[in-house]
């Protein structure tokens, strides 16, 4: 592993808080299917929580985002525009999808819930592959590995 003498100052912030709304987002989809199969309230309360944790993280990325640009250091490991609006759109639909589970019992979650767990979740999957394909993270394995 090579690792450049002052590669630790361009590191993006960002990179700290971005996997939290994924990983949130991700697992309220499973409470959201849960929750269709069982009718156990508590799983949809988890979702609820999931999707106002994935937003506080998603708002914490944007800001530490807008530090990054800001750094001199940090310009050169910019997302690219597809991942940028891959993630705008994520947060997007959990937002919409935090707003639908706000409803009470199961209409707040099947299907309008769902769907939108769903879709989010597939943004997502989306949004990861144009990032690992870009050529900003081809040169990262080149320089880290």
């Amino acid at each position: 592993m090579h690792t450049q003498p002052n590669s630790i100052g361009r590191y993006p912030y960002r990179t700290i808080f971005v996997p939290f709304p994924l990983v949130a987002f991700t697992f309220a989809l499973v409470t959201d299917i849960l929750y269709w199969q069982t009718s156990v309230l508590m799983w949809q309360n988890f979702s609820a929580w999931l999707l106002l944790g994935g937003l506080v993280f998603g708002a914490l990325a944007i800001l530490a985002g807008l530090g990054d640009v800001l750094r001199a250091n940090a310009r050169h490991y910019r997302p690219g525009w597809a991942e940028t609006i891959g993630f705008a759109v994520i947060l997007i639909l959990g937002l919409v999808n935090s707003f639908v589970h706000a409803g009470d019992g199961w209409t707040a979650v099947v299907p309008g819930g769902l769907i939108l767990s769903a879709l989010t979740f597939i943004a997502i999957i989306a949004t990861l592959w144009l990032a690992a394909v870009s050529p900003l993270s081809q040169e990262w394995r080149i320089l880290h590995d």
